[in-house]
């Protein structure tokens, strides 16, 4: 005679399935955002190295951010992970005594980070 599992064997499992996924599926959650703002910070923090180093070898701050990565500062413009676009970046432009127009970058994202500060801040 075949054994089969019963009605309330399979409700316990499931049970237990759907309480672990509720704990789990907010933590994964929290993860992905926590890494999207790392890898953020480490993008603007290597961008404005590469701005400064570009003002360091030539005295000016370049004319667009294209002209960075063109130019081997950076092998190319990488994406806003907020956004997913390379095009978001916001460009800060340098003093009126400065040539140039690439002083500073920002992220374009709209909304706030998990501490509160606003993603366009950094």
């Amino acid at each position: 005679m075949p054994r089969g599992f019963t009605l309330i064997e399979l409700l316990v499992v499931m049970a237990i399935i759907a309480v672990l996924l509720t704990i789990a599926v907010p933590r994964y959650h929290q993860s992905v955002e926590r890494a999207k703002e790392a890898v953020l910070k480490e993008d603007l923090a290597q961008m404005r190295e590469a701005i400064d180093k570009y003002y360091a070898d030539r005295g000016q701050y370049p004319e667009t951010i294209g002209e960075i990565a063109e130019l081997k500062y950076l092998r190319s413009i990488p994406k806003d992970p907020i956004t997913d676009s390379s095009s978001t970046w916001l460009v800060v432009a340098p003093a009126e005594t400065e040539r140039g127009r690439v002083y500073d970058i920002r992220s374009g994202a709209p909304g706030t980070a998990r501490d509160g500060s606003a993603y366009a801040s950094w």
